[in-house]
């Protein structure tokens, strides 16, 4: 059993609050199904996409360094761990200093597949998954009270979150994790559109896929009858809010059932799917502090594509 179990997501409910509004939504979290993790995974590895192999290297550069400010017996809580891979660098980088870890995802089998990897390969580290959505309040195993965390938000997920709801996070992390903590926050930086666009529009088609792929979870979730053919992805450079945004465009006037709802759409008419927003060093730690976290240090690449952020409570 994992630590918390996710209720049964209301995919039908959820996708309708978006699709329902004008301009239509679908909230990001949508994306990943079994499929859909199947699918990222496939883009991290992929020569567009710089951000996984960049913060990779960062991280095993940095992980010493980051280990030495845990307290020996910390518990490590990752933010969005549907798999183990970057924080086994941290693992690694620090020997002993952690005694507990705690990956919180929306991704039930991930978590479950991630438990079973490590029961193997980390037989000493205990293991407490948390099923859930991270951006609604988080409770911790109660034998983890009084013990020092190390907060954990790789992958420039926070990079997914509008600045309010960022800044909410930020604060929410502060009070889960409590007094003297640590949080390590990836945070992938603003650059030129042309090595933004094609990372979120791959030659191979696979980031088209998992964003398609969306549509198919709705049919199979949400009583929908989509036709994924009748829409196509897009990858857009939003300079004045500093973000790449995701849409899956219509191709042509058309109605789609949901749940028995009926949707319309104009060719052209767009469903905003996910947003990646690329920050400054200074507005990031603007954010984070206005949270109430202490900037404590900042790593980059050689190139400044990509950031790690220290933060303590």
């Amino acid at each position: 059993m994992l630590d918390a179990a996710l209720a049964p997501t209301d995919v039908a409910g959820i996708a309708l609050q978006g699709l329902e509004t004008a301009p239509k939504t679908l909230p990001a979290k949508l994306l990943y199904d079994v499929e859909g993790v199947r699918l990222f995974e496939a883009i991290t590895r992929l020569p567009e996409y710089y951000l996984t192999r960049t913060e990779r290297a960062l991280l095993l550069h940095v992980a010493p360094e980051l280990g030495a400010l845990a307290a020996p017996g910390s518990a490590l809580i990752e933010y969005g761990a549907s798999d183990e891979g970057k924080s086994a660098l941290l693992l690694d980088g620090a020997p002993g200093r952690f005694g507990d870890y705690v990956p919180i995802d929306v991704a039930a089998d991930a978590l479950l597949a991630l438990r079973a990897r490590l029961a193997r390969t980390r037989p000493h580290l205990a293991v407490h998954p948390i099923c859930g959505d991270f951006l609604q309040p988080v409770i911790l195993p109660a034998h983890l009270k009084g013990v020092r965390k190390f907060g954990f938000f790789p992958g420039s997920t926070i990079g997914n979150l509008e600045p309010l709801s960022a800044g909410a996070f930020l604060a929410d992390a502060l009070r889960t994790l409590g007094p003297d903590a640590l949080f390590v926050v990836g945070v992938d930086l603003r650059k030129s559109p042309d090595v933004l666009i094609p990372a979120y529009d791959d030659c191979a088609g696979v980031t088209a896929a998992f964003n398609l792929n969306l549509l198919h979870r709705l049919n199979r979730e949400a009583a929908a009858d989509f036709d994924p053919a009748a829409f196509a992805h897009r990858a857009r450079w939003n300079a004045a809010e500093s973000r790449i945004e995701m849409h899956l465009e219509s191709l042509r006037a058309q109605r789609v059932r949901l749940a028995g709802t009926t949707l319309t759409f104009e060719a052209g008419e767009t469903i905003h799917t996910e947003s990646s927003y690329k920050h400054s060093i200074a507005g990031f730690r603007a954010l984070a502090e206005a949270a109430g976290w202490q900037a404590l240090k900042v790593w980059t690449d050689e190139n400044n594509l990509f950031s790690i952020h220290a933060l303590r409570s």
